[in-house]
């Protein structure tokens, strides 16, 4: 199968092209860290020579979504992430972070009781994850944003900097902005929800400034081949909409081509959030962005073992991310590979609480 031959991201030799998508888990312990539960989770989907992707993680606590989200802008995070990377790295993989701010999809009680911020003052209809009162999971409605001011943004810039900075000194082999799924880089990009007429609105290429600021800091820290970037460009999690996906996100693929990026991680229509739904050709898909785009390309959402060979040897992506399948199956790559049986996933358990339904599905051996 061309899902078990090698590849490369940016400069990074792989031996199968099956990744580990960046997966929302709510695991942490206090003060956002990644402790020993977590280091458990990435090392048993850790396997030789294969990619993972980890959580989104936040740069600021303002950039915080979801209650027990990882950061990493700490120290002390830091230190937890290289417990992680240390024992993937032990086991062959190689690992990115996925650096995150949540903009007006975060929600007071996670961000300290600030304001949650955003390019305009429009509000989200999704809800955020929170604690009530009595320390059990939550939904609460969104509130509305407090607009960013031009000088903020550039604040945010470097908080993206000293994350990546970080990262590296946790021994990473890149990172991934999240530019997709509704969260602060999206919520930029498209004009359904920046209404600015500043240096950061407007036209797409205004629109795009706070991505591509980001992005040329990041590089910086890393150098070519240790970055990548994930959009969603036919996403509408989030109330996102833009009236013209195909001139937006074609001039963001043609624009990276000068990053010498790792890889451009595209999230397929049929996605939004974690449900599949009915996609049109109208949409704006990996084959889509394969004619803007030179480098490699990871698609995600909702694959299966055929779909993802598929799409592979139609020339259309060159890996392919799992999320819920990995969730249930630790050893993904090794029950793709050999045909095997796949355990079932329980949705009532992807989000927040202990190792019920995160470190204790079985592997093949003892399936």
């Amino acid at each position: 199968m061309k899902l078990f031959s090698d590849t490369r991201v940016g400069a990074l030799p792989l031996k199968h092209r099956v990744v580990l998508a960046p997966l929302t888990r709510m695991r942490t312990e206090p003060g956002n860290v990644p402790g020993d539960l977590m280091v458990e989770y990435y090392a048993q989907r850790a396997s030789d020579g294969g990619l993972l992707i980890t959580d989104a993680t936040a740069v600021s606590p303002l950039g915080i979504a979801y209650v027990d989200a990882p950061g990493m802008w700490t120290r002390e995070q830091m230190a937890g992430w290289k417990r992680v990377v240390d024992t993937v790295h032990a086991k062959g993989s190689r690992i990115f972070v996925q650096l995150w701010h949540a903009g007006r999809q975060a929600h007071p009680a996670n961000t300290g009781g600030l304001t949650p911020v955003a390019p305009s003052a429009l509000r989200s209809l999704e809800h955020a994850a929170i604690r009530d009162e009595y320390g059990n999971l939550a939904e609460a409605e969104l509130v509305v944003p407090r607009v960013l001011e031009a000088q903020e943004i550039e604040e945010i810039v470097e908080q993206f900097r000293h994350s990546a900075a970080l990262a590296k000194e946790a021994g990473f082999d890149g990172v991934e902005l999240h530019a997709a799924n509704g969260y602060l880089f999206e919520q930029f990009l498209l004009d359904g929800t920046n209404q600015r007429t500043d240096a950061y609105g407007g036209s797409i290429e205004k629109r795009a400034k706070f991505l591509f600021d980001t992005l040329d800091v990041v590089v910086g820290v890393w150098g070519p081949g240790h970055v990548a970037v994930r959009i969603s460009p036919s996403g509408t999690y989030g109330t996102m909409s833009d009236s013209d996906p195909h001139a937006t996100f074609g001039y963001v693929a043609k624009r990276l081509n000068a990053y010498a990026l790792a890889y451009l991680h595209v999230i397929e229509p049929r996605i939004r959030g974690i449900e599949e739904r009915e996609s049109s050709d109208s949409e704006v898909s990996s084959k889509d962005l394969r004619r803007h785009f030179n480098g490699a390309l990871v698609a995600a959402g909702g694959f299966s073992r055929e779909s993802a060979e598929q799409i592979l040897v139609d020339g259309h992506a060159d890996l392919v991310a799992f999320g819920r399948l990995f969730i249930a199956n630790p050893d993904l790559p090794e029950r793709l590979r050999t045909g095997s049986p796949l355990n079932r996933y329980d949705r009532a358990t992807f989000y927040g609480g202990d190792a019920r339904g995160y470190t204790d599905y079985p592997l093949l051996a003892r399936a």
